[in-house]
């Protein structure tokens, strides 16, 4: 029998709960989750904090707080520009008297009554919330952690490898038997953790550009390049799976509706590679044309047909922020297995 795919609470519920909260871990946790997902960024004093991005002012009630009004500026991220308010820019210290707000307010009204509660967590809070929530499971509640533009963070000092190593040893999960995966969308960042840890590394990917560490280095390959049977023979070599956007596994014809199933699993399985797509979501601003409900964006649509497509066409795992569809989309399909 084929084993179930796994499901990793993206950031939590973030669907029903703040993104990256306590709460939004405590529900996919008790949802039935199997990982829980922080995406990490550093403080200026050097404690991995969990964000989607190191820019906070989309996320935080920052914009309002007149003492960091000055702390407001353009930089270039990944060769992007940006302006607003930056984790690196503050101590950990001036990070936790911030409160969290919702990211997507027009897709998810229902979280704006949540907003101003929550302080930004460390990622040792969140190896503690997955640590305690283990306590008496047979099966214990598993971390996926993300680190955010490493190539960024080392040019101004800030190696994220380095902090996620001495957290990791710090509460006793650099070890083969943790259950804790490590990602990134670069590639340089996951080939110096070899050595530096035995736990299972994760190649993101994207439809379009490139990990930004190659761009760097004038290096032309695209994540597109990426997916070639030679170039995943080559990620075999450094990481134990990929993680592709889930258009890379099943493409979208014109009208955006789900098309043909691409070859990408079955190279990467051919090599040994595991494969988790990102991202699933219930909303019909995200599905395929063709299992919307109706035009309201933010209405849920046929979220357990996208699952099922996706769990016949052999991944590994989803990455969801909807943990409790995911689940029970997983067990509709292992009951037909």
């Amino acid at each position: 029998m084929t084993p179930a795919p796994i499901v990793i609470a993206h950031r939590g519920v973030p669907g029903e709960r703040l993104e990256h909260t306590r709460p939004s871990y405590l529900l996919a946790i008790e949802q039935g989750a199997d990982y829980i997902e922080p995406d990490v960024v550093s403080t200026k004093d050097g404690v991995l904090v969990v964000r989607h991005e190191n820019e906070i002012g989309g996320t935080t009630d920052v914009a309002d707080r007149r003492e960091f009004l000055d702390r407001k500026m353009t930089k270039f991220i990944d060769g992007v520009p940006h302006t607003g308010w930056f984790t690196e820019d503050f101590t950990l210290e001036e990070i936790k008297t911030l409160r969290v707000r919702e990211r997507l307010p027009a897709l998810r009204p229902q979280n704006i009554s949540l907003e101003h509660v929550e302080q930004i967590l460390t990622f040792v809070e969140v190896l503690d919330i997955a640590a305690e929530a283990s306590v008496g499971r047979a099966e214990p509640i598993g971390v996926y952690v993300e680190t955010k533009h490493p190539t960024y963070f080392a040019a101004i000092g800030l190696d994220l490898n380095d902090l996620l190593v001495a957290d990791l040893q710090r509460r006793g999960a650099n070890h083969e038997r943790s259950k804790v995966m490590i990602q990134s969308m670069e590639t340089g960042n996951l080939r110096r953790l070899l050595g530096r840890t035995p736990l299972p590394l994760i190649q993101l990917m994207d439809r379009r550009g490139a990990p930004y560490d190659l761009i760097e280095a004038r290096d032309p390959r695209t994540y597109a390049d990426l997916t070639a049977p030679r170039e995943l023979a080559t990620i075999a070599t450094y990481a134990d799976g990929i993680g592709p956007n889930k258009s890379q596994v099943i493409a979208r014809d014109k009208k955006y509706r789900l098309a043909g199933q691409t070859a990408l699993i079955r190279n990467a399985h051919d090599v040994g590679l595991l494969v988790h797509i990102w991202t699933m979501r219930n909303e019909n601003n995200f599905l395929p044309t063709n299992l919307r409900t109706s035009t309201i964006k933010a209405a849920h649509g046929d979220a357990v047909g996208e699952y099922l497509a996706f769990f016949d066409a052999g991944v590994d795992g989803v990455f969801s922020d909807f943990t409790q569809t995911a689940v029970q989309a997983r067990s509709l399909w292992s009951e037909r297995q």
